[in-house]
């Protein structure tokens, strides 16, 4: 029988003491121990866990949009092209993690759905920074924050910021589309309305695409972004739904009929509607 693998033979550390391991690198003790079921329900830890990994990569998405955002605004649009490539990514890893908590049944969910509270997706601030960021800018959405003023600044100083696709116009006026000025002048804080001009304008990238290339990629990396952003509320939806139903969610939403009502924003409706009249 051979020796047992050794891998100090090969040179691997194998003492840390006083040194940086992987553990401290990344903070384990502290990740792995922010798990804290409320109930003794078996699935309550992998309703813990889904929500804690979604939210940690939504703070990755939030990092990439915003180095998009600010390549876009410089007019470095192929830096933004890959953050936005990985930010499609990043919500491709979401959707799937829907996959796994469908396996919990309305019995496993209805044993610890009373430790939740008032506590809801809804109230993630993170989710929201990302839908104000992309252009989806409602304001009566602070409210459930205003509890804690520093991530009620955070929102604010958000809403004051042109947005992605305010940033997107921006560059391709600044390339030459005919982008009215009282869209470029607009109030960024305000919801984004639907354009004809603003689709005329993108319209000429699609009809010459090889003319406007930079531009054409652009618009593409957002509807991609936009693709896999709607498949994410769809599957919300489908999985709340499997799960406790029409019942009302624990934040005082209409749980699956709010949801539904969320799969009705456009976050680039121009980008797809010019789709129709190519």
């Amino acid at each position: 029988m051979a020796d047992p693998y050794n891998p100090e033979t090969e040179g691997a550390e194998m003492s840390f003491d006083g040194r940086m391991s992987y553990g401290d690198y990344l903070s384990l003790d502290r990740i792995l121990g922010a798990q804290k079921p409320l109930s003794d329900a078996g699935d309550e830890m992998l309703f813990i866990i889904q929500h804690q990994t979604s939210e940690l990569w939504m703070k990755l998405m939030l990092h990439e949009l915003a180095g998009a955002r600010a390549a876009i605004a410089a007019d470095r649009l192929a830096p933004a092209f890959k953050m936005l490539a990985r930010v499609a990514r990043i919500m491709e890893q979401l959707n799937s993690a829907w996959d796994v908590l469908r396996t919990m049944t309305p019995s496993d969910y209805t044993a610890f759905r009373g430790a939740l509270g008032a506590s809801s997706g809804f109230q993630s601030w993170q989710y929201r920074l990302i839908e104000f960021a992309a252009g989806n800018r409602n304001p009566a959405m602070l409210r459930p924050h205003a509890h804690r003023p520093a991530i009620l600044a955070l929102l604010e100083a958000e809403l004051a910021r042109p947005s992605l696709y305010d940033e997107a116009l921006r560059a391709a006026a600044r390339a030459g589309l005919p982008v009215p000025a009282a869209v470029l002048e607009r109030d960024v804080g305000a919801p984004w309305v639907a354009d004809d001009r603003v689709e005329a304008a993108w319209r000429i990238v699609y009809a010459d695409p090889e003319a406007h290339w930079p531009l054409y990629e652009l618009a593409e990396k957002l509807v991609d972004f936009e693709d896999y952003f709607r498949r994410w509320r769809f599957n919300h939806v489908t999985t709340v739904e499997r799960v406790i139903g029409l019942k009302r969610g624990t934040g005082g939403t209409g749980g699956v009929s709010y949801l539904r009502r969320m799969l009705e924003i456009e976050l680039f409706p121009e980008l797809w509607r010019l789709r129709t009249t190519l």
